[in-house]
């Protein structure tokens, strides 16, 4: 959840999480409740947006894949806050600050350089950060130093291995602000991240594991792009076991689309236990 989503260490709050960043992952435990607004019944399956004709990603391709799916998740995000990143062949970057936990850069490639990912980033503000998406950058010359790293997660594409817990889509403004409450743990700072203009974009679908009382027992943003359904800012509230988020997670997706996200640390493991594995290292850079 930088990404779009801090993990399990989390990130300070110099603009850096989502995603995708991501994920970014809050930690699973101690979040309050929050009231969602009734939905109505929850659809089965996001919307796919269309595999690419190619069909979806296998083997190395997937790495890819979870690469480009979660820097467009970024832009989602960044054009919800009114920005405009650009993606190129090697890079996407956005000339204006990110938002808060959300990469200025990320590269696109295995032998992207520094130059590629720092030409289209305003360096001369503070806060700048770099998504490393291959681990392989070194950024300390430029004057930026590693954040926390983590690791790219896969699934192939089919239907989980057994039936999810019920969800619901985070669809309306009141719903949204309702999830953001309990993502952040009643931060207000940070559930601001999560804009209603969000919600306009066909992509991405906020959903919210529903528990009694109206309350919200975890959620999680799924963002469908580059052939792959994206997980990020995955969390678990009130003591909920990160195992039925992810289950709801993997039960909304869809089945013709392999899912993808990042993770670290106690994140990392609920992942790999939901039936991910691992795809490569990713790490974060943050101006000094």
């Amino acid at each position: 959840m930088i990404n779009e989503e801090p993990p399990s260490a989390n990130l300070p709050s110099a603009n850096l999480p989502s995603a995708n960043l991501p994920s970014a992952n809050l930690p699973s435990a101690n979040l309050p409740s929050a009231n969602l607004p009734s939905e109505g019944p929850p659809a089965e399956h996001l919307p796919s947006g269309g595999p690419p004709a190619e069909g979806p990603p296998a083997g190395d391709a997937l790495l890819a894949a979870a690469v480009r799916n979660n820097a467009a998740w970024c832009g989602s995000m960044c054009r919800a806050h009114g920005l405009d990143p650009a993606t190129g062949p090697r890079a996407w970057a956005s000339p204006r600050r990110t938002p808060l936990y959300y990469p200025d850069a990320v590269s696109l490639a295995a032998d992207a350089t520094a130059a590629d990912v720092l030409a289209g980033i305003d360096l001369g503000a503070p806060g700048a950060s770099v998504k490393d998406s291959y681990a392989r950058l070194d950024l300390a010359p430029e004057g930026f130093r590693p954040l926390f790293d983590a690791t790219w997660i896969g699934r192939p594409a089919g239907p989980p291995a057994a039936p999810g817990p019920s969800w619901t889509r985070a669809g309306t403004p009141g719903a949204l602000a309702a999830w953001a409450h309990a993502w952040s743990g009643g931060d207000a700072d940070e559930a601001a991240l999560f804009r209603p203009a969000l919600l306009d974009d066909p992509a991405v679908t906020v959903l919210a594991v529903p528990g009694p009382g109206g309350r919200i027992l975890g959620g999680a943003v799924l963002s469908t792009g580059a052939g792959a359904t994206g997980v990020s800012n995955l969390f678990a509230a009130d003591g909920t076991d990160p195992a039925l988020v992810w289950a709801a997670a993997l039960a909304a997706a869809d089945p013709a689309l392999p899912v993808v996200g990042y993770e670290s640390g106690d994140d990392l493991a609920a992942a790999l236990a939901a039936g991910f594995v691992g795809l490569g290292p990713l790490r974060v850079w943050l101006a000094a």
